[in-house]
């Protein structure tokens, strides 16, 4: 498919309008697309580790369908979230609301946070707005700066609170995460401003989501304030799933008293299962992407040297929802560094 392949990402937001509109089992399609039909094709598909040669990756730098192909995607997340609240003010059976309501809670994920990642990395004021219009979406402002200014600076070491400890339990993680990333982004915002509350980044993500959320209630009440608040949550989890998996077990050795080796490949996990890699826009490729943060997702590059996973991210999330098991396939496949106390 070329880098059409990247339009992948647009069946899910077809599938959660027909959700909106189904009932029963037919409200969860964007999950079984998730968590039934991408784990079969990455199952019955061999990943690919190819690079792109020189020519290729001169023509990815000229073409702006790949970063096109990010940026449309913000107004189908805006007005996904907005056909949500129409589509579950009515009344619904239980499975059908929830149905409904996971339904956009997965593009919160793919779309909302996963798309805000690659958008935040750019260095244009435009891209970034963009990103943050993203994390609004799903109520993760605080991921904008904690990402940025924090997980890349501390990734494999104790100070990252997204770097999944060896024997850690996803459930636990996600408690540790969520909470820790949150006061992480506090503590970054209050130090780029310098104390300066007019000037800290976290104040106004704080306004902008409760005035959110107000207008929400005004407009959609209790049933849609709720229903937004668990879409957005389901994202969260998506995300922190997806965080578990890239770095679990994967630390930096300390070379002296105040600074950590520098980022290599091998400090994150990689997975070139095609089908994960097209809809994630690479975000599979995590190696390369924490070795050259700045560098685009289509030009993203397997690394022999990074441990591999083996299957996609969607498996891989399921596999972690069971953790003797994900520990007995992924432990014997992390190097032979010391875990992070």
């Amino acid at each position: 498919m070329g880098k059409f392949r990247y339009l992948l990402v647009f069946t899910l937001p077809l599938l959660a309008l027909i959700s909106f509109h189904s009932f029963g089992i037919w409200s969860y399609l964007p999950m079984l697309e998730a968590f039934l039909l991408i784990p079969v094709l990455e199952f019955l598909f061999a990943p690919q580790s190819r690079n792109l040669d020189d020519s290729s990756r001169a023509a990815v730098n000229t073409d702006v369908f790949y970063i096109w192909a990010l940026r449309i995607t913000v107004p189908v997340q805006v007005f996904c979230g907005v056909y949500m609240l129409v589509q579950i003010s009515m009344p619904l059976d239980t499975v059908t609301l929830i149905g409904r309501i996971l339904s956009y809670g997965i593009m919160c994920g793919v779309v909302g946070i996963n798309v805000a990642h690659e958008l935040g990395h750019k260095s244009n004021a435009v891209d970034q707005f963009l990103a943050k219009v993203l994390l609004t979406s799903t109520l993760y402002t605080h991921f904008f700066l904690e990402h940025n200014f924090g997980h890349h600076k501390n990734v494999g070491t104790p100070n990252d609170p997204t770097t999944a400890r060896r024997g850690e339990w996803v459930y636990a993680y996600w408690f540790r995460s969520i909470l820790f990333s949150y006061l992480s982004a506090w503590r970054i915002g209050i130090q780029r401003s310098k104390g300066n509350i007019l000037k800290n980044e976290m104040i106004y993500y704080t306004i902008v989501q409760l005035a959110l959320l107000l207008l929400l209630y005004s407009n959609f009440g209790s049933i849609g304030l709720l229903g937004f608040c668990a879409a957005s949550i389901t994202g969260w989890i998506l995300l922190e799933t997806v965080q578990y998996i890239e770095h679990y077990g994967l630390t930096r050795n300390k070379i002296n008293e105040h600074r950590y080796e520098n980022v290599q490949p091998h400090h994150s996990w990689n997975s070139d299962h095609i089908w994960g890699r097209a809809i994630l826009f690479e975000l599979s490729r995590h190696s390369d992407h924490h070795y050259l943060p700045n560098k685009a997702y289509p030009l993203l590059d397997h690394h022999d040297e990074s441990p591999q996973l083996p299957t996609g991210y969607p498996g891989m999330m399921l596999l972690s929802l069971i953790p003797p098991l994900f520990m007995k396939i992924v432990h014997p496949r992390i190097p032979n560094v010391e875990s992070i106390a």
